[in-house]
């Protein structure tokens, strides 16, 4: 399988987990043009009463400093790879596959197929262990 593997760069905040709280920080960014091509936000458990809130926030001046007034930041403990392909039958299992086999442990993997097309993204807790996955999935 021909996969299109590409560095980018997570952000993350911390949210009050209530009703709006994700919307409270990703509203100000959608104002300012963002086109987000990653959002996540969940519960954090270990933080009673907060939530996180995690993205890929765009490019451009005025979406950064809406990113900033809102908290926020780049994730810098996070490396982030973007993995896009052809959606076919066993992706996500080949990939799984392809990092253990290349004795790389990866700290989130999140997939989605839309169409034909599939696309994820992967966080790993190094840049050495971000290069050494893209290696391993060049292979496939």
């Amino acid at each position: 399988m021909k996969l299109k593997i590409t560095k980018s760069e997570m952000w993350r905040a911390t949210l009050d987990d209530r009703t709006g709280g994700a919307a409270a920080v990703l509203d100000p960014l959608a104002d300012a043009g963002a086109d987000f091509e990653f959002a996540f936000a969940r519960r954090a458990p270990e933080m009673p009463g907060r939530g996180l809130v995690f993205v890929t926030p765009g490019k451009g001046k005025k979406v950064v400093a809406a990113a900033q007034a809102v908290g926020l930041s780049p994730a810098p403990d996070m490396h982030l790879l973007r993995v896009e392909g052809g959606d076919k039958p066993g992706t996500t299992a080949a990939i799984a596959r392809a990092l253990a086999d290349a004795g790389i442990s990866f700290r989130a993997f999140s997939a989605t197929a839309v169409g034909r097309n599939f696309k994820g993204f992967l966080v790993l807790d190094s840049a050495e262990d971000a290069a050494r996955a893209a290696g391993a999935l060049r292979k496939l």
